[in-house]
């Protein structure tokens, strides 16, 4: 703990002590408050109720007011929601009523200190090493990608464990609306969201740091959420010299992945034909990963998509890498299934070998296309 935790928690430790058993529990990873009398938390991808309440609504709202405070913010009539970071890195989100019409809400989604390794997604069986091997070739070889996925589904911890294939000595630029990502690489800058004073004062949008971050000099730019119209300015980018970019969007399926980009650009005000939206589009993104938490809690990769060309009607198409076929369920309620190859051989894969990658192919050989044999098989 350093020393602004210590500090932040000395502060308000009072205010939050019926849910600071939960904040310091290193398995929750988020705690949820409806109003004082109702707090759930997330363990394992599931949701607990607690007996842990707050005395009134008064002393809800003076932590939830201690809370704003601390970070600089301040909640009014006029500004009924609150979104900020905490000291460790944690995101809380508060809204007051009216707009909530339960109570005051609170949400606290813990920052985890324990770094998700695509080593420990593996174990974790959320994807397999042949799924990692792809991947990390794709990101070598400077393919933009596209993790999407529902609400918490680990779209961020993903792309924070992809980022780990980005070389060394590249130049990357990280830009979000609260700063969550934690990358290994000595040469990164990282751009946070300011959002403007009670006075309209002092907002940097994320549109705006990415028109900075273009005259920065990157060799990657990675947006940690695509929101609004900045989409295009990334897509832009994409299509003009900054590959390997990464960022992620709330998607149930690769495809709404592409629909969804497309209607967050068309928010941008640019006046852009729809065909040439999608081209752009189709031409940006090469790859599109997949995340999905299942019923039990779990959270898998469950589709690897290569982004192709328009069809003739304008419409997009993906062919599918990898997809995870689910098997049922075992007596505990765990979900069954295995990732498997679907043959497919990715449109990018001659430049494996044209870009000085084939040293780093082993378990995907047959999928590039570097050794025919084995076609068909499950992924391992």
């Amino acid at each position: 703990m350093n020393i602004q935790e210590e500090i932040f928690r000395r502060t308000l430790g009072h205010f939050l002590k019926p849910v600071q058993v939960y904040l310091d529990d290193p398995s929750v990873t988020e705690v949820m408050i409806n109003g004082p009398r109702e707090i759930y938390i997330e363990r394992g991808g599931k949701l607990h109720k607690t007996d842990a309440f707050f005395d009134s609504e008064l002393g809800l709202l003076a932590a939830a007011r201690n809370v704003a405070q601390y970070t600089g913010k301040r909640i009014t009539k006029d500004s009924p929601r609150v979104d900020a970071r905490l000291p460790d890195g944690s995101r809380v989100h508060i809204i007051t009523p009216p707009a909530s019409r339960k109570g005051l809400c609170i949400a606290i989604r813990k920052f985890s200190r324990d770094v998700l390794t695509m080593e420990k997604l593996a174990s974790y069986g959320a994807i397999v090493p042949t799924m990692v091997e792809f991947t990390k070739i794709a990101i070598m070889a400077e393919k933009n990608i596209l993790v999407s996925g529902g609400t918490g589904s680990g779209k961020t911890s993903l792309l924070n464990s992809l980022s780990v294939f980005i070389p060394d000595h590249e130049r990357v630029l990280v830009l979000e609306d609260s700063s969550e990502l934690r990358l290994q690489q000595e040469h990164v800058l990282y751009f946070e969201v300011q959002h403007p004073d009670r006075y309209g004062r002092g907002g940097v949008s994320i549109r705006e740091l990415f028109h900075s971050c273009l005259r920065l000099r990157p060799d990657r730019i990675i947006i940690g959420e695509i929101r609004g119209g900045e989409a295009l300015d990334l897509i832009q980018a994409m299509t003009s010299g900054h590959g390997g970019s990464m960022s992620t969007n709330h998607a149930n399926t690769p495809e709404d992945a592409l629909r969804r980009l497309e209607t967050m650009a068309l928010m941008s005000g640019v006046d852009m034909p729809l065909f040439a939206l999608r081209s752009q589009i189709a031409s940006a993104i090469d790859i599109v990963v997949q995340t999905s938490r299942f019923n039990d809690g779990s959270r898998k990769v469950t589709h690897i998509a290569e982004v192709l060309p328009l069809t003739k009607e304008g419409n997009y198409q993906l062919q599918y890498i990898f997809v995870f076929k689910p098997e049922g369920e075992d007596s505990q309620g765990k979900v069954l299934g295995k990732h498997v190859w679907t043959s497919r051989v990715p449109l990018f894969g001659p430049e494996v070998a044209g870009k000085g990658l084939r040293r780093f192919v082993s378990l995907t050989a047959p999928i590039f296309n570097l050794d025919p044999a084995g076609q068909g098989q499950v992924a391992r």
